[in-house]
């Protein structure tokens, strides 16, 4: 697979665009209010659409010390992880699901202790993050979360079959379990406290909330930081967004991150913005690859 370029080798990391293969792309700015960017992405993708593709958002917490390090370091550590071979060939869908979970586990860990290595001795708020990560193999999507940091699939087919892969750890979740209105309960004042983070004094258990789906139709896979799904929350209003960004800027997945972002900037663009996407169809079976041979 080829990676993108990370963070840490770009100039300017206020408006960060990395687009390894032609189907997939991620941008990462500093929106309208803050002065520096604490999100952080990486992703990897093969030449060929929908083999294989890692894409991963971490989101620095504002409230902690050089959060901006934590979620560079936090998302390179779970490419690395993520990255490393799943094939789905010769397994069955249980099995291979099994190993994808504990990878993402190992993932969280291994982006949780990375951030944990930036901080300072006696920090009393040392750096955290969030982590919210896809994978695709072969037509298959798994992605999750721990934190607040979000993974969505929009297939064309309409807004009713888009969904939110993995649930939020915070305090709106935690208000929309027991009943409240997603709308309201995204609206209190506490609704952005995060209940899970990567770094020192983290949970003890980072598995990170799982979904996963067969591709049968085409389709947007999207990875975003809050600064975008603050003002696009429900899975059938983002792929409303999606289908508006592709009509205005064209459906090449470097444009549609421009659209998104701009979009969030558009809104006020309170918080840091991150968007990845990956344009993904349905895997053709052993009996079309052999045809088409």
């Amino acid at each position: 697979m080829d990676q993108g370029q990370s963070p840490s080798a770009a100039d300017d990391r206020n408006h960060l665009l990395i687009a390894p293969q032609p189907w997939i792309a991620g941008l990462t700015d500093i929106g309208r209010r803050h002065h520096r960017n604490e999100d952080a992405l990486a992703l990897a993708a093969s030449a060929e659409p929908g083999g294989r593709a890692v894409l991963v958002v971490c989101d620095g917490v504002s409230t902690a010390t050089d959060s901006h390090i934590a979620s560079e370091t936090a998302s390179q550590a779970v490419l690395a992880r993520l990255g490393q071979p799943m094939p789905r060939d010769g397994v069955t869908e249980d099995d291979w699901l099994a190993v994808v979970a504990r990878a993402f586990t190992e993932a969280a860990e291994a982006g949780s202790r990375a951030a944990t290595a930036t901080a300072a001795d006696g920090d009393p708020s040392p750096p955290s993050c969030t982590l919210a990560a896809a994978i695709v193999e072969q037509g298959m999507v798994v992605g999750g979360n721990v934190g607040d940091s979000r993974v969505y699939w929009l297939p064309d087919v309409g807004p009713e079959r888009a969904v939110q892969l993995g649930r939020d750890d915070s305090m709106a979740n935690e208000l929309i379990r027991r009943g409240v209105a997603r709308a309201e309960a995204e609206a209190t004042p506490s609704a952005h406290a995060i209940t899970r983070w990567l770094g020192r004094e983290a949970p003890a258990d980072l598995s990170p909330h799982l979904a996963h789906l067969l591709v049968q139709e085409p389709g947007w896979l999207l990875v975003c930081s809050d600064g975008l799904w603050n003002y696009c929350s429900d899975p059938a209003d983002l792929w409303d967004l999606m289908q508006r960004a592709c009509a205005e800027r064209g459906p090449a997945p470097s444009a549609v991150v421009e659209a998104l972002v701009a979009f969030a900037n558009g809104q006020g663009g309170m918080d840091n913005i991150t968007a990845i996407v990956a344009r993904v169809e349905p895997w053709p079976t052993a009996d079309q690859r052999d045809s088409a041979r």
